[in-house]
């Protein structure tokens, strides 16, 4: 699948940033360079807005993280980690997602969702018909859902030629 992207078209990112990093760690070892990210999403397109949805742990050891993304021009949406009795620990922001998606449509030509979540294959359906985006979808594709894949208008496989997507651990400190 191949959609059209052209210089004019207007384009959205929204950044699953839980999923891309437990993406990358679980399936290289290694931490996602998220300008390379947005570049990639981008292509050369006209963005409008790149949004990056992420959890805040108790320690606060991710504000070095923080830091990058807005200096990157990447807007934050900002969660507490919850724990629940028992330890059990959640971070997520579908809901939050889909609402921003639903948002920004009217503003858009094209956007891009960058997460493997097949939660999202609704939102991406809804998107391409009540509102006529060309809907994109970056991710891993060995982390991502088959029917996500399918949905979008457009899969970009981040696993193919990865290394340019991810931060060589020798040269930071930034936890990402």
């Amino acid at each position: 699948m191949s959609a059209i992207k052209h210089k004019e078209q207007r384009v959205g990112v929204l950044i699953d940033a839980q999923n891309l990093y437990h993406s990358a760690k679980h399936l290289y070892g290694a931490r996602v360079n998220f300008k390379e990210i947005l570049k990639t999403a981008v292509a050369g397109r006209k963005l409008i807005r790149a949004v990056a949805y992420v959890i805040k742990t108790e320690g606060g050891e991710e504000k070095s993280f923080f830091d990058a993304l807005t200096k990157m021009g990447i807007e934050m949406r900002v969660k507490d980690l919850q724990i629940f009795p028992g330890g059990v620990k959640k971070g997520d922001w579908d809901i939050g997602m889909a609402i921003d998606a639903v948002r920004l449509a009217s503003q858009l030509d094209a956007i891009v969702l960058v997460t493997g979540d097949g939660d999202f294959v609704p939102l991406v359906e809804y998107l391409k018909y009540n509102h006529g985006l060309q809907v994109e979808v970056l991710s891993f594709e060995r982390s991502s859902s088959n029917k996500l894949v399918e949905a979008a208008d457009d899969f970009t496989d981040l696993g193919k030629n990865a290394q340019h997507l991810f931060i060589n651990n020798n040269k930071t400190n930034h936890r990402f």
